[in-house]
Parts: C-alpha cells; sequence; structure tokens
C-alpha cells in the first residue's frame, strides 16, 4: 500500500505507448524521479506498466498509481472485475487512484448504477482514492450528489496554454475538487506558436516546460507523456521553474479554446 498522502503534482502519462514501448518510458520516467504514473484500461498497456515498475526496484510505497475504467466497463456487474483485471496486469496491489475514463458514452449505462459499482470498489478497498474524468459539470454534479461523503479526488480534464477549459476547472474549483491536466503540451501544438515559443526562450527555458510550469502555477496536477528520454527528463525539471505574476497573466491570455479531444465518445462540453 502506497504511504504517500498527496497525489505528486507531476505525473507521467502512459497513453499511446503501446506495449515494449510502454515499459521503456515507464521505467525510464521511474528512474528519472517521476513516482506517479499515470495509466488506464483503455490504454491496452497496463501489463508492461506494471512490469516497468516492478523492474525499478522502486518501493510501492513511494509510488502513486492512477488507472481508469473505460466507459465500456460500466455495464450493471461489470466495473468490480474490470478494476480487478487491472489491477492483476499492474501488480501494485490497490491503486492510489481509480477514475472513471468518460461518462457512460451516450448514456447507455445508468449513472446512478455506475456510480454505485465505483463506491462498491472503493469501500472493497481496491483503490486508496477515487475520481473521474472527462466529467462536464453535469455528471460532476450528478457524481457528487450519488457518491455521499466519498471524496472525488480529481477531475482528470483536456487542459494546456490554449485551452483552459474554465467552465470545468471553476466548477471543480467551487466544488472543493482539484483538477488533473492531461494533453498538457497541446499534443505539440505549443510547439507551433511562435509567441509561446518566444516567451519560453526568453526565460531560458523549453516550450514544453513552460507550459507544465504554467499548468502547476496555477494548481493543477500534470501528467505530460514522451518515449524520448530527454524529453522525459525535461518535462520532469518543468518543477524548477517559477514565474511570476505578470507571467502568469500573460500565459492565461493565450487560452484560445483549442479542445484537441473531441470524439462521438465524448461527452456534450461545457462552453
Amino acid at each position: 500500500m502506497s504511504a504517500l498522502e498527496k497525489m505528486p503534482q507531476m505525473g507521467f502519462g502512459t497513453w499511446n505507448r503501446p506495449d515494449q514501448e510502454a515499459y521503456q518510458s515507464t521505467l525510464t520516467a521511474l528512474e528519472t524521479g517521476y513516482r506517479h504514473i499515470d495509466g488506464a484500461e483503455g490504454y491496452e498497456n497496463e501489463e508492461f506498466v506494471g512490469r516497468a515498475i516492478a523492474d525499478s526496484g522502486i518501493a510501492r510505497a513511494d509510488l502513486w498509481v492512477t488507472t481508469k475504467v473505460a466507459p465500456e466497463s460500466f455495464g450493471p456487474g461489470q466495473v468490480r472485475p474490470h478494476v480487478e483485471a487491472s489491477l492483476e496486469k499492474l501488480g501494485v496491489g490497490p491503486v492510489d487512484l481509480l477514475l472513471l475514463h468518460y461518462p457512460s458514452i451516450g448514456d447507455e449505462y445508468d449513472i446512478q448504477d455506475y456510480m454505485a459499482q465505483l463506491a462498491d470498489v472503493y469501500d472493497a478497498g481496491l483503490t486508496r482514492h477515487i475520481g473521474v474524468s472527462n466529467f462536464t459539470i453535469h455528471y460532476i454534479d450528478k457524481a457528487l450528489e450519488l457518491l455521499g461523503d466519498r471524496v472525488i479526488l480529481t477531475n482528470q480534464v483536456e487542459m494546456h496554454p490554449f485551452m483552459q477549459n474554465h467552465p470545468i476547472v471553476d466548477h471543480c474549483a467551487h466544488k472543493n475538487i482539484p483538477i488533473t491536466a492531461f494533453s498538457p503540451l497541446a499534443r505539440g501544438a505549443i510547439l507551433d506558436d511562435a509567441p509561446f515559443v518566444a516567451m519560453a526562450s526568453d526565460l531560458g527555458i523549453t516550450p514544453a516546460q513552460l507550459a507544465l510550469a504554467f499548468l502547476m502555477a496555477e494548481g493543477h496536477v500534470v501528467i505530460p507523456s514522451s518515449s524520448n528520454p530527454g524529453r522525459i527528463a525535461e518535462n520532469f525539471a518543468a518543477q524548477d521553474v517559477s514565474l511570476t505574476t505578470d507571467q502568469i497573466e500573460t500565459l492565461r491570455s493565450m487560452d484560445r479554446g483549442l479542445r484537441l479531444v473531441n470524439g462521438p465518445w465524448c461527452p456534450k462540453w461545457d462552453v
């Protein structure tokens, strides 16, 4: 069981890292110093992530491991067996955080039922904390209502300097739900924006470090991902970057609503 009482603000994402790439990039991240690994059933690589954790030799108590239940697994009686399958692949015992990856696609499954299943998994001790991902204001409010006094540790949503996602971020802040930012580097879009690149250059840091430092300064958890050892280290070093109030205000002004994740599996986003 992990002894970490707080989710590290800097995490390593494992999305879009198949098989051996997931293993090597996760191992590299752990060797670099990351102690927070973010995974998911839907990434189809949990076994490789788990093997990297085991081979790293880092004590379980020094790690924070998150995984997610895919919305296709929300059918009646299905959440627990899918969580148990994830735990077996990861091999770390109970995870530190279990998220519902999306609301049920097209509301195929009743939120009252799959939230009750999430609560049962939590109550059974298969995870230390629970949370959600890609939940809009509507779904967050329903989740809070249905989970009772169980704490939603985070809502993991798309967020980067060009899409700061204020409707759900502000609502979650009002409800005391912290945000975890996925795709914090805008999937490379920050590298194509001349003012952003120039600002990073003026500060003597990389665009990736600027994006991550900004989101962390705003109080969010970040989970950048890379398979490149140099970039994995570069991202990790963003924790050492301090921004002034004026610099943060400049970065806030760069928001242009550039949403990158908007497929048919998504809920209707807040605008």
